[in-house]
């Protein structure tokens, strides 16, 4: 348990170091104030009218195709026009897993009605956590998709996509209880594919923030835009 933990915290530490390290920046909007872009920035170079021209890009979750409870497809085109809170577990987890799947369950009340906010829950042990055991878990919590999906899928295509799409912690572990371990941190996604958050889901203060952060960020689109 301290082990997870420890890989919260860190995980969160890095995307905050992260976020702040552009320090070109001299100008911000309002809401990249209030909600950082955070991740790993791309520098790509291309040439425009014989100059080489380096253009920065914000790190953004990768294309992926998994199968929720429904033996629906679900991609990044299933989130179209929605924010979005991703996270890691797996049905027979005998730690963070229960007091994720209480706080998670908080939040999808919270926004049970409101057709701009999804929930993604990843399993990372695909080979028990069957689409019908996924189906059977998210009927014991009374919750259902197309507002909160219980995905699977290649176990290694999940795993990349937890460490290299979110970078949070997601893999197996003989030594760990349960035997795997994976981050409890919940991940808020913007409309745009971009990690504008990341709370720990075991913690109540945490997922209150979480809350108020995604009305916050969905203001952020009705807001209207101003020249600088």
């Amino acid at each position: 348990m301290k082990l997870i933990k420890s890989i919260i915290f860190l995980s969160i530490a890095s995307f905050l170091l992260l976020a702040c390290g552009n320090s070109n920046e001299s100008k911000k909007t309002k809401a990249e104030e209030e909600f950082p872009i955070l991740g790993r920035k791309q520098f790509v170079e291309r040439q425009v009218n014989g100059k080489t021209v380096t253009d920065t890009l914000d790190h953004t979750v990768p294309d992926f195709r998994l199968v929720n409870q429904d033996s629906v497809w679900v991609t990044p085109e299933t989130f179209s026009g929605k924010v979005y809170i991703a996270d890691f577990f797996f049905t027979s987890c005998p730690t963070i897993c229960p007091t994720m799947k209480k706080e998670m369950l908080r939040v999808y009340e919270a926004y049970k009605d409101n057709d701009e906010v999804a929930i993604i829950s990843h399993t990372i042990d695909p080979e028990y956590d069957t689409v019908a055991l996924l189906k059977d878990f998210a009927e014991r919590l009374d919750v259902e998709a197309p507002k909160w999906h219980f995905v699977t899928g290649e176990k290694e295509e999940i795993y990349e996509l937890g460490q290299k799409g979110y970078m949070v912690t997601a893999l197996e572990d003989e030594n760990e209880e349960g035997g795997f371990i994976h981050s409890g941190a919940f991940i808020l996604v913007d409309k745009e594919r971009k990690i504008r958050g990341v709370y720990d889901g075991t913690q109540s203060s945490d997922v209150d923030q979480l809350i108020k952060d995604i009305q916050r960020l969905l203001a952020t689109y009705d807001a209207p835009t101003t020249g600088i």
